[in-house]
């Protein structure tokens, strides 16, 4: 295990962490408010992404929001805040505290929903509103889930119930709800996401990261976050052979749990971004998905998109909860099931896993 990371706000830039807890809904913090763009009520918006706009309110992603990457986040557990940092390429950084936990009890109640997944949020205090507003320079809102979480669509979870959520346009949820149960896994309770696109969790390793990196003929190097990982591996004998894993068990202190891999991760222009200037890049770093294109649609399922990395959920534990579990980096790792072809995004896979003897760390 070699880095792990959690994104207190959605498509803003990541916390590196030493320790996580693994719970059914992700990393404790990860990706539990989102930015949201307000458009004038009595206008017509012009969103960047229609698939985005509910309304007059428009979800923020960094893929049509690349400025979302000159934010900064640090999180202070003893102070029970997180703190954000506006990084302006020419001008004065400043600092916001959010409490990593607000009282919900005295926030407004609103609805959200990402990819068509639905759920109650709370609408962050004025100040917080009206900070981010000024760094961006229109009117934007910071939406908390407290307790919520989204439904998984289409049991992309291996521990949720088929969901019967209707379509939309989003590609994302267009396909994600015509999943069936990809691994045959007892059902238990139904895994619910954040404001993580699809997942609990992304797995990515060390090994294809070099892959992508050794593609740039100027020497760039590849930054890990710009794929938005929880979880970075090492110790693989070959770039993306994890297009194959279908289960990790991860060991720390002498516990054990499974983390089950279901579907791929499709690329799209945020790997793209200069996080230093909240644009396009220039140069090698700006063709990172061109470069990806080659050779790396490997998933039927998503053919225009290449392939970086495993969407996980915890699986459910046989016996009472044992879901939740403090991991670290330097934890031992191994690759329990592999898969014999290629996961196809939107179809189920005849789940028999065999256990390899790879050891990751």
């Amino acid at each position: 295990m070699n880095h792990l990371y959690t994104y207190p706000i959605k498509s803003l830039r990541s916390v590196p962490l030493t320790t996580a807890l693994l719970t059914p809904h992700g990393f404790p913090y990860d990706r539990r408010s989102m930015l949201i763009k307000i458009h004038p009520a009595n206008g017509n918006p012009v969103p960047r992404s229609k698939s985005h706009l509910i309304g007059n309110l428009e979800n923020m992603t960094i893929t049509y929001y690349p400025e979302l990457a000159l934010f900064l986040q640090s999180i202070d557990e003893e102070k029970g805040v997180f703190t954000v940092t506006y990084c302006p390429p020419d001008g004065e950084k400043k600092s916001l505290e959010i409490p990593l936990e607000p009282e919900v009890s005295k926030l407004q109640a609103i609805d959200v929903r990402l990819h068509n997944s639905p759920a109650k949020g709370y609408k962050m205090e004025e100040r917080v509103n009206a900070w981010f507003s000024s760094c961006f320079g229109y009117e934007v809102m910071l939406a908390y889930l407290g307790p919520n979480t989204r439904p998984v669509l289409g049991n992309l979870s291996p521990n949720a119930v088929q969901n019967k959520s209707a379509g939309s346009k989003s590609w994302l949820s267009s396909v994600a709800s015509r999943l069936p149960n990809l691994t045959g896994a007892k059902v238990q309770e139904e895994d619910g996401v954040t404001f993580a696109d699809l997942a609990a969790y992304l797995v990515v390793t060390e090994e294809s990261l070099q892959d992508v990196s050794s593609r740039f003929s100027d020497g760039t190097k590849m930054d890990v976050t710009k794929f938005r990982p929880n979880i970075v591996l090492s110790g693989s004998k070959k770039a993306y052979e994890e297009d194959y894993w279908g289960c990790i068990t991860i060991t720390s202190n002498s516990k054990a749990t499974e983390i089950v891999l279901t579907q791929n991760c499709a690329r799209c222009v945020s790997i793209n971004i200069d996080y230093n200037t909240g644009k396009a890049a220039t140069g090698e770093a700006g063709n990172a998905l061109k470069k990806l294109m080659k050779d790396r649609r490997v998933d039927k399922g998503k053919k225009w998109s290449p392939i970086f990395g495993r969407y996980g959920f915890l699986k459910a534990a046989s016996e009472g909860d044992g879901r939740t579990m403090t991991i670290a980096v330097g934890d031992r790792v191994e690759v329990s099931k592999v898969n014999g072809e290629h996961t196809t995004f939107g179809k189920s896979l005849d789940w028999q896993g065999t256990v390899t003897l790879l050891i990751i760390e």
